[in-house]
């Protein structure tokens, strides 16, 4: 599946959270001249968990801040923070969001295209992390089975470590298969299955 160029935005769907009409009403105006479909909520309003959006341009200062550190509308989708007020509780409350771009009050016509490519960027860069720890997660599953199934086979017919993966990858690439599967199989029947494969 193609992914969408983070420097690509029309068509996109922005939500607006916020109150000020002055502040709406620009943000309206260049989002739709660069595209994008719009949005509004007031903060006070929960979102549903299946909110069509691909960025949240919030009001900062129009929500309150509360112990919890994220409000009841946010949803997995990156956040341009509206920053008008700089005390450092409303910033450690800020940061807890951990928004992906920013925009200083009062706006300016200048800046939002950048703050919609640096929030798209954090987005991508996000899911790459998170699918590259689940690789890694994923490897890590896939030793622990192996080095269980090498452990099996030293156990069930008397072989050294180097031995017992010998056997398990050549075993392995005889009947076509990964030497994961083959030991999820190995533990699964308490030894060396039945070859199940065709060889060529």
């Amino acid at each position: 599946m193609t992914r969408a160029s983070p420097f690509s935005v029309r068509g996109r769907r922005a939500l607006m959270v916020m109150r000020d009409e002055r502040e709406m009403s620009m943000l309206r105006r260049q989002l739709g001249r660069l595209g994008m479909i719009v949005a509004e909520r007031d903060p006070a309003e929960a979102l549903p968990p299946n909110e069509a959006t691909e960025v949240i341009i919030v009001d900062a200062d129009s929500i309150p801040i509360r112990s919890e550190p994220a409000p009841p509308w946010r949803i997995n989708a990156p956040i341009i923070a509206l920053i008008g007020t700089e005390t450092p509780s409303r910033l450690k409350w800020l940061l807890d969001l951990r928004p992906a771009s920013f925009l200083i009050k009062p706006l300016r016509s200048a800046g939002l295209y950048t703050a919609l490519v640096v929030a798209f960027d954090s987005a991508l860069r996000r899911l790459d992390e998170a699918a590259y720890v689940e690789r890694l997660e994923d490897r890590i599953r896939s030793r622990r089975v192996v080095f269980a199934a090498v452990l099996q086979m030293m156990r069930g017919h008397g072989l050294s470590e180097t031995e017992a993966f010998k056997l398990i990858r050549q075993t392995a690439m005889r009947r076509r298969t990964t030497i994961e599967q083959l030991s999820a199989d190995i533990i699964a029947v308490g030894g060396m299955p039945n070859r199940t494969t065709r060889t060529a």
